[in-house]
């Protein structure tokens, strides 16, 4: 019997003498077939809100967001995580991202580590994971067993679950109580999940964990009022964030920065409120975190 093969690893027949090609006509079909990801997310927004709706309320009642995956998508649940330690001050320890095979995967494939659902489970475990958890599975193929082995753990255990996969009809988005099928299709290069499917689950991933944060108060308006200043670029954008939303002009914005210790939520409810840093991270504290909440004088 004849297996057929999913679509991220059917031959796409646009690209069936992609070898015969100059590079540019080459880059210009990559290009083109690319510029279908885009829609495809935009098929599963629905899903993808009710993920960020999610995760953020996991996050608020002071669980913890896991990404689950291996190679490719190990590596972009990875990046996710890391991501939001710097852009909104995330404790590392509250955004984890964990792949088949290890720290050692990241730059290396390790052959055989994604088809463990054991480990998956395993891998859950040694970092406590529990139900006021959100466990997001990314798996392009939607079959890997490291990823569906972790996603029935949290199950297990009680947690919400969140799948990203490629292929339709997946065991990975069975195995989540939301699944979010970003129907890719034949990638240009024949079964290279990277290009294609990659490219959707990095845009998928910016959405659910930018789309949570800023759920939780972590921006202003379009601003990351949450931004951690640990580097010469960062204090510049500290700077120029509280003197956009103040208007006070960039010297009075290091001043406020440097009166709240290099806390932006703080500075700018300074600049805007005239009061001290104390009051203002009072405020803060009362509005949950929230600058425009405490501006208004609500409470979160």
């Amino acid at each position: 019997m004849r297996h057929t093969p999913p679509p991220t690893e059917t031959p796409n027949p646009a690209s069936a003498a992609m070898d015969t090609l100059s590079a540019l006509d080459f880059a210009r079909l990559m290009n083109r077939l690319d510029a279908a990801v885009p829609l495809a997310v935009a098929e599963v927004l629905p899903q993808i809100a009710q993920a960020i709706e999610t995760i953020a309320s996991s996050l608020a009642a002071g669980g913890r967001l896991f990404y689950l995956g291996a190679g490719t998508s190990g590596r972009l649940g990875v990046l996710d995580a890391t991501e939001l330690v710097p852009t909104f001050s995330l404790p590392p320890e509250r955004a984890i991202g964990l792949m088949a095979g290890g720290e050692k995967a990241l730059t290396r494939s390790v052959e055989g580590a994604e088809d463990s659902a054991a480990q998956g489970r395993a891998d859950l475990l040694a970092h406590a994971f529990a139900a006021g958890d959100v466990l997001v599975g990314i798996a392009a193929s939607g079959g890997t067993p490291y990823v569906i082995g972790g996603l029935a753990y949290a199950r297990q255990v009680g947690a919400p679950t969140i799948a990203v996969v490629c292929n339709p009809g997946s065991a990975v988005a069975g195995a989540a109580d939301i699944a979010i099928e970003v129907v890719t299709g034949p990638e240009i290069l024949t079964g290279s999940t990277r290009l294609k499917a990659g490219t959707a689950q990095k845009l998928v991933l910016n959405m659910l964990s930018t789309g949570a944060l800023v759920r939780l108060g972590k921006v202003y308006g379009n601003l990351m009022v949450d931004v951690q200043p640990t580097n010469a670029k960062l204090r510049l954008r500290a700077i120029r964030i509280v003197d956009e939303i103040t208007g006070l002009g960039s010297d009075e914005a290091e001043k406020l920065l440097d009166a709240a210790n290099w806390r932006v939520k703080v500075a700018v409810v300074m600049g805007l409120s005239g009061v001290d840093a104390d009051e203002a991270n009072t405020r803060l504290v009362r509005a949950g975190g929230h600058v425009r909440r405490a501006l208004e004088g609500g409470s979160g």
